[in-house]
């Protein structure tokens, strides 16, 4: 049996998008959000809610139990320090919160991961059973020698 390990992350992520889509509902809202303070411009991706739900299902599953903050700073990039020249070094800037903290609520309403109480997020059993099916298909799936001791 394959588990979310056995596979390319990108490879799981995508495959994972695909599900998630149907499930999830994205906002009105998220067409014009920006993923940070970082960002110029909101992402142009077709199935961004989808994929952004994939990554942070499996980042809760490797890393779990995790907070909001911990995903933001994951989620986060550099911002340009002075407008004038560039004199200041870039700082360091978090990602949306309210972006992870809306996605994360509807794969609790999906079931896929839950509240541990003053720890964070983990995933639930039937969320690692996903991750682990969807692992399966894309092992099968790929097409690369290199994994086939996994099959």
């Amino acid at each position: 049996m394959a588990t979310m390990y056995d596979v390319p992350a990108d490879d799981l992520i995508e495959a994972l998008a695909e599900d998630l889509e149907d499930r999830l509902d994205e906002p009105d809202w998220s067409e014009f959000v920006k993923t940070g303070v970082d960002r110029e411009l909101p992402p142009e991706q077709e199935d961004f809610w989808a994929t952004r739900a994939a990554s942070l299902l499996r980042k809760v599953a490797d890393r779990g139990p995790v907070g909001v903050e911990r995903l933001s700073t994951e989620y986060g990039g550099s911002k340009g320090g002075s407008t004038r020249y560039r004199v200041a070094p870039d700082k360091r800037a978090d990602g949306s919160k309210n972006l992870i903290r809306t996605i994360l609520q509807q794969l609790e309403d999906e079931g896929l991961v839950d509240i541990a109480e003053g720890e964070g997020r983990r995933v639930t059993p039937e969320g690692q059973s996903l991750l682990d099916d969807t692992a399966g298909e894309v092992l099968e799936e790929l097409d690369r020698p290199e994994l086939e001791r996994y099959a």
